[in-house]
């Protein structure tokens, strides 16, 4: 594995020919969730079978946080009180209409990203897929949205319907994007409902949804990386 630093991200690359990323294979782009160190969803590349020569980037939050554990990185800053006065109350959290203020300039950062990778990695959009978990899988949708790279698939786990007046007219010019999302049913982090109606805007607007519910919480199952290997692999064309 090495770090790549394009523009203020930085990201660790690994799979490829050698380990270290290397070789023009697929590729597979993930971001990981709030609160989590950037190197949280790296074993993944381990775990799910794609085609030999797949190379995995992932890139890392540009925000620290001061939490209970080390390099804790954020996309943007959560209003926990809000989530906490939700729970008190009893109430189902609909992230449908927010955008939230941090939103622009993770999208910003992340974009000024990808734009920079060519100059450093071997790519083709046609085989590339892009995703994430929770606020990553959120940003990555919005991101897809945002661009008109030729991408392969986009992968959604333990996401939920964000910013719908912004992404809602976007939606349709990604018409048959394979889609793959997962999500827990005891999710009490962003609840399943937001993660349905992330499912139905897609699939409304003509996007390839492959749907993975589980019983489960604000997590990545065993048996949903068993799954998300072979959505890749048919996303890649392999």
């Amino acid at each position: 594995m090495r770090t790549l630093r394009l523009n203020d991200l930085s990201a660790r690359l690994t799979g490829g020919a050698d380990g270290n990323g290397s070789g023009d294979g697929p590729l597979v782009i993930l971001l990981h969730g709030f609160g989590a160190p950037g190197d949280d969803l790296v074993p993944l590349s381990d775990m799910i079978d794609v085609p030999a020569g797949t190379r995995w980037l992932f890139p890392e939050g540009p925000l620290p946080l001061s939490l209970d554990f080390a390099n804790a990185r954020a996309w943007w800053i959560i209003d926990f009180a809000r989530i906490q006065a939700d729970r008190a109350a009893g109430r189902v959290r609909d992230l449908s209409v927010e955008i939230p203020q941090g939103l622009a300039l993770a999208r910003e950062r992340l974009l000024a990203f990808l734009n920079d990778l060519p100059r450093h990695l071997p790519i083709d959009y046609k085989k590339t897929v892009i995703g994430g978990f929770s606020q990553g899988a959120m940003l990555t949708c919005d991101a897809v949205l945002h661009t008109d790279y030729p991408w392969s698939g986009l992968i959604q786990l333990s996401s939920n319907l964000l910013a719908q007046p912004v992404w809602g007219p976007l939606m349709p010019t990604r018409r048959g994007l394979p889609v793959f999302q997962g999500h827990g049913t005891q999710d009490d982090i962003l609840p399943h409902i937001g993660a349905e109606r992330l499912r139905d805007a897609l699939t409304q607007s003509g996007l390839a949804v492959e749907w993975h519910s589980f019983r489960g919480g604000h997590e990545i199952p065993e048996a949903v990386l068993r799954r998300l290997g072979p959505f890749i692999t048919k996303s890649l064309g392999a």
